[in-house]
């Protein structure tokens, strides 16, 4: 699937990159060097939006390397109708200070399908607790 990227001055060595063909998500990179402290949280600005299709949704997932840090990307989604640039959540849950270094990779942007819910006060007929014949079959 092809993913349009939004320029919002993103280096073009600094676009969402996949190292391999079979990874399912392409590394984000950080633009500048900043420290976290314990329980800090920082809204990192990557450079570039998507145009993800309607069906699927956006998220920017942790690194396995830096979650065992403490260092976590939260899981806001990026909705298919949203053009705006894309930005990082990160956490500091462990208790120590976290310095993330100018285009270190701090997290991996995954696209995947999304069931669009349809939510409604009433889900027709319920089922009962019954089996073996009890519809009258």
């Amino acid at each position: 699937m092809k993913i349009k990227l939004i320029d919002f001055g993103v280096a073009e060595n600094r676009r969402p990159y996949r190292p391999h063909d079979n990874d399912a998500g392409a590394d984000v990179y950080m633009p500048y060097e900043l420290t976290l402290k314990p329980g800090e949280i920082a809204k990192i600005p990557l450079g570039f939006g998507i145009e993800v299709p309607d069906g699927y949704v956006g998220f920017v997932f942790p690194r396995s390397s830096m979650a065992v840090k403490g260092l976590v990307c939260e899981l806001p989604p990026v909705d298919s109708g949203y053009r705006g640039e894309i930005h990082a959540i990160l956490s500091n849950v462990s208790d120590a200070e976290q310095t993330i270094h100018k285009d270190a990779r701090i997290g991996q942007l995954i696209i995947t399908p999304v069931i669009i819910a349809d939510y409604v006060l009433s889900h027709g007929e319920q089922r009962g607790t019954g089996a073996f014949g009890s519809t009258g079959v």
